[in-house]
């Protein structure tokens, strides 16, 4: 699916950009974004493009949506987008040398779930030693699923872990192939409504702020190399939608409702929210610039070098640049 808007239109021509050009003296730079649709990652995405952030800055931008962060980055390799916006997957692809991280969206605080089923035996974390347990592999929840495990003296080696498309892990929690799910927000209102008697028993809010998921945007490697002022100008936009997030949630919320996730119910949407962590722009610098959000990303990228074998991993103070971010967002 793209999305082929912010078109400029000629008033905005007689106006003045956000990086303090002239609109009409600027060439329109076409940029091809993927995306995964969920409200911790497009969020301020759809912001911009109500209040005309992108077009106003010159962008031509397209969105292409995607189902998975591997998707994502299999299609950067592929030179068919030059950037994409997911969630845990950028602690890992870009720890392979394959793309650079330069913006974060929000930290999934407790989107991650751990759901269980009493009724077959599961109360607690400890009771998951030998059952089977479902999940997407390679996602938030697993990250927080190894959070988990070694915070109750395990490791993925102690269950039986069932990997599948996340749709298909609820329908097998759901029906009760399995004991245990771990799942994002918002599939837990799948469960939560067809299965009264399933108890959440943790979420990745128990792991924060020493622990914590962070999605964000990945250039490719040529593209970063090339096109750092454009980077630039994207994040210059980005702080647009943001600021609007924070300053005005509920009508944020509403606007993404009625234009952007038609499908969804309004309350499933501030549940979303509601499970993630967003900060003011200037809080976010702070974040940036003393090293916490370097921290948060190696502790996943260290999950997928367990979990994934990742040989020789880049440290996320190689693949991570948060001096984008830090040049446009000045206090």
């Amino acid at each position: 699916m793209d999305r082929r808007k912010f078109i400029a239109t000629a008033g905005s021509a007689l106006g003045v950009s956000a990086i303090g050009m002239p609109a009409f003296a600027q060439a329109r730079t076409k940029i091809r974004v993927g995306y995964l649709h969920t409200v911790a990652v497009d969020e301020q995405i759809w912001l911009c493009d109500h209040l005309g952030t992108w077009a106003r800055n010159g962008f031509d931008a397209q969105f292409k949506l995607f189902g998975t962060g591997v998707e994502l980055s299999k299609s950067m390799a592929a030179g068919e987008i030059d950037m994409y916006a997911t969630g845990a997957v950028v602690s890992n692809f870009p720890a392979r040398g394959q793309g650079k991280l330069f913006l974060i969206n929000s930290v999934e605080f407790a989107t991650a779930q751990l759901w269980v089923r009493p009724d077959m035996g599961i109360s607690q974390v400890a009771d998951l030693r030998s059952k089977r347990v479902a999940t997407t592999a390679g996602t938030t929840a697993h990250v927080f699923l190894d959070n988990a495990l070694r915070e109750n003296k395990m490791t993925g080696a102690d269950i039986d872990l069932v990997s599948m498309p996340m749709p298909d892990a609820v329908n097998a929690f759901i029906n009760g192939q399995v004991p245990a799910v771990v799942l994002w927000v918002p599939f837990n209102i799948a469960v939560r409504e067809k299965l009264p008697q399933a108890r959440k028993i943790l979420d990745a809010g128990a792991f924060y702020p020493s622990a914590a998921v962070v999605g964000g945007w990945v250039a490719s490697n040529s593209y970063y190399a090339s096109s750092r002022p454009v980077l630039a100008r994207i994040v210059r936009c980005w702080s647009e939608g943001n600021d609007m997030l924070i300053a005005r949630t509920n009508e944020s919320l509403g606007i993404l409702h009625q234009d952007y996730y038609k499908d969804v119910p309004e309350r499933d949407i501030k549940e979303q929210f509601g499970a993630m962590r967003v900060f003011p722009t200037a809080v976010w610098r702070r974040l940036y610039s003393n090293g916490t959000v370097t921290e948060w990303l190696q502790q996943v990228t260290d999950f997928y070098t367990r979990v994934a074998k990742i040989e020789n991993p880049l440290p996320a103070t190689q693949y991570f640049d948060p001096s984008i971010f830090l040049s446009v967002v000045r206090l």
